[in-house]
């Protein structure tokens, strides 16, 4: 049987969850990551996806995030996102109101590097909207 360890989702709003759990699949910045109890200490940013957790209660919940970044030890991970929601409340048009919230920043921008950032942010929310099943 595996360990179970702690895990928080915390966005500005609110504590999202804080419960032991068995593991957490976040979206890294490099990828999906399996974080598990004894993982080794981990710090990474976290792009738009799905955070999907497996509660030591057996329960399973999926949680939407739009970036931020994950601290991760031994005997917990704490997902600090940027905003977050459990899949079920999202609104069929929050992923659309900001891809096109991207885009109209996006027309005004001169920097290379907010450029860059703002692309990047549509290319993850599009890809999200279709791994949900929102198209």
């Amino acid at each position: 049987m595996a360990d179970n360890f702690n895990f928080e989702l915390v966005s500005p709003e609110r504590l999202l969850l804080s419960e032991p759990v068995i593991d957490v699949v976040i979206p890294a910045s490099e990828g999906e990551m399996t974080v598990m109890a004894n993982h080794a200490p981990t710090m990474t940013a976290i792009k738009p996806g799905v955070v999907k957790v497996h509660s030591a209660t057996g329960k399973k919940q999926d949680y939407v995030v739009f970036g931020g970044f994950a601290d991760i030890l031994p005997t917990g991970c704490t997902l600090l996102a940027e905003s977050a929601i459990p899949v079920q409340d999202l609104r069929q048009d929050e992923l659309t109101r900001r891809i096109d919230a991207a885009k109209a920043e996006l027309e005004n921008v001169e920097h290379h590097e907010r450029k860059s950032q703002l692309e990047h942010f549509i290319m993850e929310m599009t890809r999200l909207r279709g791994a949900i099943g929102q198209d």
